[in-house]
C-alpha cells in the first residue's frame, strides 16, 4: 500500500508522544508512506506536550553523493524541535542537500540561474543550468555542503544517516530503490522516523537553560545592524508575521501562470493575479 502520508505521520508522532510522556523517549517508524509535506510540523506536535520533537525522512532519488555522477540519494529531511522558557522555540528543520529541489525549480520558473554549489550536470559538474539538476535523468542535487572542497561529504553522510533510520531500519526502500520523483504513478514507498523526549527526565530546568543558550546567540554583535543573529525557527517566525499583516502569500508572476496552467488541465478555477502596492 501506500498510506496517507500526513494522517500516518501524524499519527505515528502522536505515538511517539505516549510513549516519552510514559517512559522519557519514544521512537516509532513507518514504510510504505509517501510526501510527508514538512518536518518540523511533526517536530512542532511535540513541543506543543513540552517535548523535544525529531523527524526524519527519505525521499526519491535527486541527490548526487560526493565524487559520483549519479542521483540516487534523497533529499533526505530532518527536524528537530525543542521548547523553551516563556513559550520560546527552537526549531531547526532542513534537507540534507544544499537546497531542496523545489528551490531549483522556483529558479527555473523564474528565468534564472543557480548558484554554483547548487547541483551538477550529468558528468557531475557543477552546473548553473537548473535544467541539469530538476531532469532526473542527467545531473541531480548537490549534498548539504556542495562539492567536496566546500564540505559536500559532510551533507552525503547526513544524507545516509536520515537513510540508516528510515528506509533501512524499517525494511523499506532506501536511496534509488525507491521511485524516482514524478517518473510514475507508482507507490514512492517512502520511510518516516518519529521521535519524542521529555527534556526534563535529564535536566528539569531544560527550558530555562535552553532560553538563555537561545538568548545568548541573539544577542551576539551582529556584522549588519540591521541583520541581528537569528536562531533556527526565527526566520519562519519573522515570515508568518509578514504574511498575516499581507493578508496572504505573494508569488512571482511566472509561478502563478503554472499553477494557472495547472488549473487548466484539472478544469478548476484559476489565480488572479495582483499586484504588490
Amino acid at each position: 500500500m501506500d498510506s496517507t502520508d500526513l494522517v500516518v505521520s501524524t499519527y505515528c508522532m502522536e505515538i511517539a508522544i505516549k510513549k516519552a510522556k510514559e517512559v522519557g523517549v519514544g521512537w516509532v517508524t513507518c514504510k510504505d508512506s509517501n510526501h510527508f509535506g514538512i518536518a518540523g510540523f511533526y517536530s512542532l506536535l511535540a513541543i506543543k506536550e513540552g517535548l523535544i520533537g525529531m523527524a526524519f525522512t527519505n525521499t526519491s532519488p535527486l541527490v548526487v553523493p560526493t565524487r559520483a555522477k549519479k542521483s540516487v540519494l534523497g533529499t533526505n529531511a530532518m527536524a528537530f524541535a525543542t521548547p523553551a522558557k516563556s513559550g520560546d522555540s527552537f526549531v531547526l528543520d532542513m534537507a540534507t542537500s544544499t537546497v531542496s529541489i523545489g528551490k531549483v525549480e522556483m529558479e527555473q520558473r523564474k528565468g534564472l540561474s543557480i548558484p554554483i554549489g547548487w547541483g551538477v550536470d550529468k558528468d557531475g559538474m557543477p552546473t548553473t543550468n537548473p535544467g541539469d539538476v530538476i531532469d532526473g535523468s542527467t545531473g541531480g542535487l548537490c549534498p548539504l555542503g556542495g562539492g567536496e572542497r566546500t564540505g559536500g561529504y559532510k551533507g552525503y553522510g547526513l544524507s545516509m544517516m536520515v537513510e540508516a533510520l528510515c528506509g533501512v531500519m524499517t525494511g523499506g526502500p532506501y536511496a534509488h530503490h525507491i521511485r524516482k520523483w514524478t517518473a510514475d504513478k507508482s507507490p514512492a514507498h517512502v520511510s518516516h522516523s518519529f521521535i519524542a523526549m521529555d527534556p526534563t527526565v535529564f535536566n528539569p530546568d531544560y527550558k530555562q537553560r535552553m532560553g538563555d543558550f537561545m538568548g545568548e546567540m541573539r544577542s551576539l554583535d551582529p556584522v549588519d545592524p540591521d541583520k541581528p543573529v537569528l536562531v533556527a525557527g526565527d526566520p519562519e517566525r519573522e515570515h508568518v508575521a509578514e504574511v498575516e499583516k499581507d493578508g496572504g502569500i505573494w508569488y512571482h508572476r511566472n509561478v502563478i501562470s503554472a499553477m494557472n496552467t495547472l488549473a487548466k488541465e484539472l478544469k478548476v478555477e484559476e489565480i488572479l493575479e495582483l499586484q504588490k502596492q
